[in-house]
């Protein structure tokens, strides 16, 4: 932890090598993409979207193997490790690998860890607070994803264990912005089905947040879970209102009007052909 002006941030080392939990890989990463993460994380940050931070980047003597494209031509790429901060690196992945596994009390007991240290505003004695955090996320997750398209970024590999239970940018993997509106953008080379193209975002994020629901429903009542049910129908309502609000800014348009929303989308059409 590191502390600054009385808040606490966790640092994570990208590109270190293998830890416990490391998967197949080797636990490296290429200057290439250190690089790229490091200046979009915090040009999202002066962007006023929420995201990780960069540190430092320390270039590593290490000899990296990696395939950029996914093409079979794999090339030799010189190591760096990013030092990269948020405050809280838990996913929807970390409450969906308990749920899977059955580890129904260490779950309740790191979600309440969660609740404590990042939710002030859920009472923990609240017999309700499980369903006031999975509100706060849909709510956050729909904002989140709206600033996303407000800029034109796309993520790239938007599954639950890429998104962040405090709804932050997390993991810049193969992630980019567009250059002109195309809904069909993909900026992820092995993302053959375009599941995580920039037009689709919105509805993996209702996915993702349907996978942390399931991942709770274990520790809540029948009321709670169809009240759970009810808040999750809301993110996409939630999300439009908040899509318009930021296109409405971007236009100079005041007050309300119904015409709104069609003059956004027509703007947006205008512009895939232009």
């Amino acid at each position: 932890y590191f502390c600054r002006h009385g808040e606490r941030w966790e640092l994570q080392l990208k590109g270190s090598g293998k830890t416990p939990y490391s998967r197949n890989g080797d636990g490296r990463a290429v200057l290439r993409s250190s690089v790229r993460e490091f200046l979009c994380s915090e040009a999202m940050h002066y962007l006023g979207i929420p995201t990780t931070r960069a540190a430092s980047l320390v270039v590593s003597d290490d000899e990296v193997w990696r395939d950029q494209f996914y093409s079979g031509n794999i090339k030799k790429e010189r190591g760096a490790i990013v030092l990269r901060l948020a405050k809280s690196w838990f996913r929807i992945g970390s409450l969906e690998i308990l749920a899977h596994a059955g580890e129904l009390d260490l779950q309740r007991r790191l979600l309440d860890f969660i609740i404590q240290e990042h939710f002030p505003l859920i009472a923990m004695n609240d017999s309700n607070r499980y369903l006031e955090f999975f509100s706060t996320v849909v709510s956050e997750t729909a904002n989140l994803i709206a600033l996303w398209m407000s800029v034109g970024f796309a993520h790239g590999v938007c599954n639950t264990d890429n998104f962040s239970l405090l709804s932050i940018t997390i993991d810049y993997g193969p992630f980019g912005f567009m250059d002109s509106y195309d809904p069909d953008f993909v900026p992820n080379t092995s993302d053959d089905e375009r599941r995580y193209k920039i037009g689709n975002q919105a509805n993996v994020g209702l996915f993702n947040l349907s996978k942390l629901l399931q991942a709770l429903k274990p520790l809540l009542d029948p009321r709670q879970k169809q009240l759970a049910s009810q808040i999750l129908e809301g993110y996409v309502e939630r999300y439009y209102v908040r899509f318009t609000e930021l296109f409405k800014t971007k236009l100079g348009l005041l007050g309300e009007n119904e015409d709104d929303k069609y003059l956004i989308a027509f703007l947006l059409k205008v512009s895939l052909f232009c």
